[in-house]
């Protein structure tokens, strides 16, 4: 059986969220600056495989199918939210310990510096947060933005319920128009039928008078 294009990028998406949960889930064994630079560049794909995934939903012809895949497409974006947020932890840990770990190669360092690091390990969880915030606003604006779209996609449903429906409403005006005019001239010949045997009947009667006229002379 032939893998349809959503199946697929499902199944990229989870092979990639699974790299990604198997280098967090190593953060406090030698997790390195690369390993979140790399695991970045997944996240990365990721977003762009739930994309394509929502776009392939959105283009599906059975209802059944696109709200399967539609309520799929939630559920991954729901993952990667969470795995987004594992990863922000896991970058605050690693800068905290590289922050730390600075400060104890370095043991005569003066108290001003130790204060200064303290700043910078606030600063970052700081940014951490502000980081935290802003993923999930861009989380909450796709949302609103998917069930626009899908408000918008039924919209355009009934849109084209409602052009068929007046269409079939002209459709039986016309036909009725058509059956009057068919009545108003059936009732027409009627008349004129009726006014036919009317007028022969009164030359009957007038034949019948004038026979009976000049019989009597």
């Amino acid at each position: 059986m032939t893998e349809i294009p959503f199946e697929r990028y499902d199944s990229e998406f989870e092979l990639l969220t699974q790299q990604v949960q198997g280098k967090i889930s190593k953060v406090d064994a030698g997790f390195a600056d690369s390993d979140l630079k790399y695991c970045h560049g997944l996240l990365s794909q990721c977003d762009d495989l739930l994309k394509q995934m929502q776009i392939e939903a959105r283009t599906v012809d059975n209802a059944d199918d696109k709200k399967n895949f539609l309520q799929k497409v939630r559920a991954c974006k729901a993952k990667l939210a969470n795995l987004r947020d594992d990863y922000n932890s896991a970058k605050t840990s690693v800068e905290r310990q590289a922050l730390l770990g600075g400060d104890l190669e370095s043991g005569g360092q003066s108290r001003s510096g130790s204060k200064q690091k303290d700043r910078l390990l606030q600063a970052n969880e700081q940014i951490s947060r502000q980081n935290d915030t802003l993923d999930r606003a861009r989380r909450v604006m796709a949302e609103t933005e998917e069930t626009a779209m899908e408000i918008t996609s039924e919209l355009g449903r009934n849109r084209e319920k409602i052009q068929s429906s007046h269409q079939r409403v002209r459709d039986v005006s016309g036909l009725t128009n058509q059956a009057r005019r068919i009545v108003q001239s059936m009732s027409r010949r009627e008349v004129q039928q009726k006014l036919m045997i009317y007028a022969v009947g009164a030359l009957l009667v007038l034949a019948i008078i004038v026979i009976i006229y000049s019989m009597g002379r």
